[in-house]
């Protein structure tokens, strides 16, 4: 019993009779004064445990992801500096693939009569539901510059919309017509998706004559002189089992969000893959716009369906058997961006969740590869996988939009300056510079950036640990120039309609918790931290609401 309820009840010993009314009188005072005191105990209490747990649990707890965040966030610039280094004396020297490797352009006979200096090619497009673009691939791959009895396109389509089927093989048709040798393929089932239908596509009987074959996905217009540009490497260069080429955007301009995505893959196509081919000799195979040789493709297993990331998969396997890439910049190939911010987050899952899985798969199988050096060995597990497809997606998110705004509630710890300026500063730029017409845009690209890398890191996290979601396939939605013109007409009529499917939760709960640690930090903290916390949580709002990508009508 403590001392003041002993002394209430000597006291209320002592009292003579008559003054018992006294007591019943001061009742309510004490019990009030005893009700605050055990308040006070209680606020105590807490208080001296959240104290304890700040210092016990939640402080190192959050000095170790600062410090696992330097660490990566070192990492990180070490291999952008090392790319882009790369990449400026690529340049300076001009290196060009031309002068590299062996590259003598075929003779320019009649392309009408059979010339047998020109190898025999098959021209894959496979196709799922595509109406919207599937007769601009079409179109273009039957319009290369190359001999017609040399050639054979192969409409690879797996749609089940009638509209689509129509489209296909009416366009195929025409072509036929016109002396294109041209084969549709339609399968009864979608097993493998991208993967199942080109592994399809090869086990034709005709495709057995062919010595190369090039890929592009239905949205991809190639130019008439693409074969001529890039196959010369494989017929003078046998080490040679891929020759890539770029993407270009013809709605780069559509929408903010397409200008975003622009200098992303500017980067990708400039830095990544520039470095790869001439250091290594190998790059990831981006799916479409590239040429194989037939007999690496088959040395190397095939196409294979255990990741959603096919052609990745397929390149290292060629690499593993010692054939090299080679990246040609300066042949471009037209192709869309997706527009809708639905379609982008689908594709981004896939790019980011499919690499993961693919790193978890094969890890042991380039460890016990004898065809191979340690030195590239160590390049695909660490730089390729390890750097490039986990550590950037998990630590842009982590690190930008929930350890930096967590530490302005906790002010007993600090981040060193040059891991929230200098180095995001120096990638940055360094992104910025593949595409110098959006520099303007380069504060809307980082928060951009730091929005869809939630998306990448939980989809890199469904990979790694083959989650339920590890095999999702969704076909990125391509408007096309007949649709978008439908879609223009259209947008003010339904931006009401749909406000409602547009909302994604995800977002506006991040940006909910940046925008309270702004808040925060601008009514205690001692900088101006908070304008970007605003900022930030302004870009999740916007994304959360789902009014990015929207097509607005220009009249």
């Amino acid at each position: 019993m403590s001392q003041f309820m002993k002394f209430f009840l000597f006291l209320y010993d002592s009292l003579p009779p008559s003054s018992w009314f006294l007591v019943q009188r001061h009742n309510l005072v004490l019990s009030s004064d005893a009700d605050e005191i055990v308040r006070s105990g209680i606020i105590g209490e807490i208080g001296y445990i959240w104290k304890e747990t700040r210092i016990f649990l939640f402080i190192p707890i959050l000095k170790f992801l600062v410090t696992l965040c330097l660490v990566m966030s070192f990492l990180l610039f070490i291999e952008r500096v090392y790319m882009s280094i790369v990449v400026v004396i690529v340049k300076i020297l001009r290196r060009t693939p031309e002068k590299v490797h062996k590259w003598e352009a075929i003779k320019d006979d009649d392309l009408e009569l059979a010339n047998t200096n020109y190898p025999m090619v098959l021209i894959q497009i496979p196709m799922y539901n595509e109406k919207e673009v599937c007769q601009l691939s079409i179109g273009a791959a039957c319009r290369l510059s190359w001999p017609l009895d040399r050639m054979i396109v192969q409409v690879l389509d797996d749609s089940t919309d009638p509209a689509s089927k129509d489209l296909v093989n009416a366009e195929c048709d025409k072509w036929a017509r016109r002396g294109i040798t041209i084969m549709s393929e339609i399968r009864d089932n979608r097993v493998g998706y991208k993967a199942g239908a080109l592994k399809a596509g090869m086990m034709h009987n005709y495709v057995k004559q062919c010595e190369f074959v090039a890929i592009f996905d239905a949205d991809f217009q190639p130019d008439p002189d693409f074969l001529a540009r890039t196959i010369p490497f494989l017929i003078h260069n046998h080490e040679i089992a891929l020759v890539q080429s770029r993407w270009k955007f013809v709605n780069a301009d559509e929408c903010l969000m397409t200008r975003m995505q622009e200098m992303s893959l500017n980067y990708h196509f400039l830095a990544e893959q520039e470095s790869g081919s001439s250091i290594h000799g190998f790059f990831g195979f981006n799916g479409t716009a590239g040429v194989w040789r037939i007999a690496a493709l088959n040395e190397a297993g095939g196409w294979k369906d255990r990741t959603t990331v096919e052609d990745m998969d397929l390149a290292v396997r060629a690499c593993l058997h010692g054939w090299k890439f080679v990246y040609v910049h300066d042949v471009e190939v037209k192709n869309e961006l997706p527009s809708t911010f639905k379609a982008y987050r689908f594709q981004q899952h896939r790019w980011s969740c499919g690499p993961a899985n693919l790193w978890r798969k094969m890890t042991m199988e380039i460890l016990q590869n004898k065809k191979v050096s340690a030195w590239k060995k160590l390049y695909l597990i660490y730089n390729f996988f390890f750097i490039r497809k986990i550590v950037v997606h998990i630590f842009t998110f982590v690190f930008y939009c929930l350890i930096l705004p967590t530490i302005v509630l906790f002010p007993e710890l600090q981040v060193p300056k040059w891991a929230t300026v200098y180095v995001p500063t120096t990638i940055t730029i360094l992104n910025a510079l593949a595409t110098p017409r959006s520099l303007h845009l380069l504060v809307f690209w980082i928060l951009f950036e730091n929005v869809m890398s939630m998306h990448r890191t939980k989809a890199t996290f469904i990979g790694l640990l083959e989650a339920g979601r590890v095999n999702e396939w969704v076909v990125t939605e391509k408007l096309g120039d007949t649709l978008r013109s439908k879609l223009i007409a259209k947008a003010t009529t339904k931006l009401y309609t749909r406000f409602g499917q547009r909302i994604n939760w995800r977002e506006l709960v991040v940006g909910l918790y940046i925008f309270l640690c702004g808040c925060y930090d601008f009514a205690y903290g001692g900088s101006y931290f908070y304008v970007y916390l605003f900022l930030q949580a302004c870009a999740f709002f916007v994304a959360g609401v789902g009014y990015i990508g929207t097509i607005v009508p220009t009249v």
